[in-house]
């Protein structure tokens, strides 16, 4: 979970200037004590950062051609020699 940055400078105040404990800001905010215990560690106020999202579609492409995998044909509903379903006859 990122924590806001008014949130982060709110514990690091709660920390610093009041001798609040972990566990108190922790409950006054709402939050993990781990989290509180993360931003009174880090020097800098959290920055989202979006993961990087790759396709996997030309990856699996190229696999496909070097394993000598050939494209998948395309099916039809008609099939010749068959009569219409439910016709009664075998």
């Amino acid at each position: 979970m990122v924590i806001s940055v008014e949130d982060w400078a709110e514990i690091r105040r709660l920390h610093r200037a009041e001798q609040t404990p972990v566990r108190a800001i922790a409950r006054k905010l709402g939050i993990a004590r781990n989290t509180v215990r993360r931003a009174i560690a880090d020097d800098a106020p959290p920055k989202y950062q979006r993961p990087s999202l790759r396709s996997v579609t030309p990856s699996y492409a190229v696999t496909r051609r070097s394993h000598g995998v050939a494209a998948r044909k395309s099916r039809s509903w008609s099939t010749p020699g068959l009569t219409g379903r439910g016709s009664g006859s075998p």
